[in-house]
């Protein structure tokens, strides 16, 4: 995962800059589903109201014709970037969150259990709690290694002692690689597992790859990623 989360998720300026732009994602009220990606019918491999982070090494991020549809590819030769962006989910109304991707290439050895080996080929960040010093988010990882179930925390850097960040291994190694996988989470429930008690709304989301650990390669793609009322 790296320390690139941790800079984005320290800069709560972002925030009132992107309402001052009318970039911020509000829910609209009684909305039965919010779509928060859909590269699909995207037109820019950065859409607006997205941000492209680079941690390690430079972004390989392009829209590409994948079967039968648009996907996003993003490729990390010993390189770390992410694309972020700003929202405001009410988990009450749209407790569902549901996202597309496929795994063509994973990090050799990643493994999130430990910090040397912590690369991931695709990861999706759900941030909660803006707060001074109170900043959560839960990461649904496509780990190499980690068996699928395992939930664990992950380290937070002594310069931000405030940060918990809880990963949840939903996919892992190479069974089924090259296919195309619709998730489903209940984020509520796994908030409530994980730190204990009701979330607030979401604040943002990122899609995270890198590999600049393990000195190797990964590649993923992605469709689409929207809350839910329902399953």
């Amino acid at each position: 995962m790296g320390r690139l989360v941790y800079t984005w998720l320290s800069r709560t300026g972002i925030v009132a800059g992107l309402l001052g732009l009318g970039l911020f994602q509000v829910a609209p009220v009684g909305a039965q589903e919010v779509v928060v990606a859909n590269f699909v019918q995207a037109t820019d491999p950065v859409p607006q109201g997205w941000e492209l982070s680079e941690n390690e090494g430079t972004a390989d991020v392009a829209l590409v014709f994948d079967g039968e549809s648009q996907a996003l590819k993003l490729r990390s030769e010993v390189s770390s970037f992410s694309l972020n962006k700003e929202l405001g989910i009410d988990l009450t109304k749209t407790p569902y969150l549901e996202w597309q991707w496929k795994i063509t290439e994973l990090p050799t050895g990643g493994d999130f259990r430990r910090r040397a080996t912590d690369d991931q080929a695709a990861q999706l960040f759900v941030v909660f709690n803006w707060g001074m010093f109170r900043k959560e988010a839960i990461v649904y990882i496509w780990d190499s290694t980690a068996p699928v179930g395992t939930m664990a925390r992950a380290p937070s850097p002594p310069l931000y002692p405030f940060l918990k960040i809880h990963a949840v291994v939903v996919r892992s190694g190479e069974a089924e690689k090259g296919k195309w996988i619709t998730e489903t989470r209940n984020v509520v429930e796994d908030y409530k597992r994980l730190f204990g008690n009701e979330p607030k709304n979401v604040k943002g989301i990122r899609i995270q790859i890198n590999s600049q650990h393990t000195q190797s390669q990964a590649e993923a793609y992605w469709r689409s990623v929207r809350f839910k009322a329902h399953l």
